[in-house]
């Protein structure tokens, strides 16, 4: 039978894989395609004499070949084993599962979206639909449609922040563009986008140039409500405002109403709810009043049904508008509004888990 002296010997290929260094070096992989490789391989070119032998010879050798390939199989795993462990020592100790895990984060939504989306579910839950409009209007939507005067304080530079300057306070122009000051623009629209009646809720962020402080925000959010119909009067809508109030905030939710004025609305109103912060004994958030403001609201106007078009002789209605951010500084005992835009995940994860 052939010999196989074209091949190193078990002894020489372990003498040659003691010498590699490292596991991250390329001699050992070098090595392993010299003896194993499928193309080039030592035992790959032994394989391809078999033909050449005699047949009473083939089945001895082939069995010393594969015995020999096995042996190598496993003087190559067992360097390979080696290595890695010597370059784990040498990375350093493991993890230590002794260990307490890390706190996993939990998701939440902020308190505020909250307070929207379970505002909005309400009304939603008693007939009403959801609009939403631009964030960029103009005076005339924002202001003039609205019973605003052409020189109310509202349309001033020190109380609306602007974005084109081609008209004086007051002229009323279409191209004088502002960032909105409130949702009712939204109202307006839908009034005008066809025929009452109208049932609807509109959220979305409004911009003033307020302090920011423990009670205001210069970007905040709002959710205005419209209902338009033939006979709607005053008693519904206080019924209809205290039953969100104790839909949200609970059943035995005290609320109050007082006289307002909005150039938007007549009569108007203010409604406020009980601090849920000092529980009606006084603290900063509520002012030391025990009472937070968290709408205000009234009939539309006559004008304002008129100037959208809408038959103010057949057609009555009210309108509100609410603070969200406010809400949930008397739903959740935040007791201060700054807390809920300071990105503080120290006070947000409070609320990750809070219906």
């Amino acid at each position: 039978m052939a010999e196989l002296t074209d091949i190193p010997t078990l002894a020489e290929l372990e003498a040659r894989l003691a010498a590699v260094p490292t596991l991250d070096a390329p001699a050992l992989e070098t090595e392993s395609i010299a003896i194993l490789g499928r193309k080039s391989g030592a035992l790959t070119a032994i394989m391809r004499r078999i033909p050449e032998l005699a047949p009473e010879d083939r089945r001895d050798f082939g069995a010393a070949v594969n015995s020999l390939k096995q042996r190598f199989d496993q003087a190559f795993a067992a360097r390979g084993a080696e290595l890695a462990l010597r370059s784990a020592a040498r990375a350093g100790p493991g993890p230590d599962l002794t260990m307490p895990g890390r706190q996993r984060w939990a998701g939440g939504l902020h308190p505020t979206t909250r307070v929207i989306q379970d505002v909005v579910g309400i009304f939603k839950s008693i007939g009403f639909a959801v609009a939403v409009g631009p964030e960029v209007e103009d005076e005339w939507y924002n202001f003039l449609a609205l019973n605003f005067p052409p020189d109310h304080p509202a349309m001033d530079l020190h109380d609306t922040l602007y974005l084109a300057r081609s008209g004086e306070p007051g002229e009323g122009s279409r191209e004088r563009l502002l960032l909105r000051t409130h949702t009712s623009p939204v109202q307006l629209r839908v009034m005008m986008a066809g025929p009452p009646p109208y049932r609807v809720v509109c959220p979305g962020m409004c911009y003033r140039k307020d302090t920011f402080d423990a009670s205001h925000l210069p970007a905040f959010t709002q959710i205005e409500g419209l209902a338009i119909d033939e006979g709607i009067g005053l008693v519904d809508l206080k019924a209809t405002l205290t039953h969100m109030a104790r839909r949200l905030f609970g059943p035995e939710t005290v609320v109050r109403f007082r006289p307002s004025y909005f150039p938007f609305t007549e009569p108007s109103g203010e409604m406020d709810v009980r601090c849920g912060v000092c529980h009606g004994a006084g603290c900063p958030v509520c002012k030391q009043s025990g009472w937070i403001e968290i709408l205000g609201c009234g009939m539309v106007h006559p004008n304002v049904l008129q100037n959208a078009a809408v038959d103010s002789e057949r057609y009555t209605g009210w309108a509100f508008g609410m603070g969200p951010d406010r809400m949930a500084l008397a739903r959740y005992g935040i007791p201060d509004i700054r807390m809920l835009r300071e990105g503080d995940m120290r006070v947000l994860g409070q609320f990750a888990g809070a219906p």
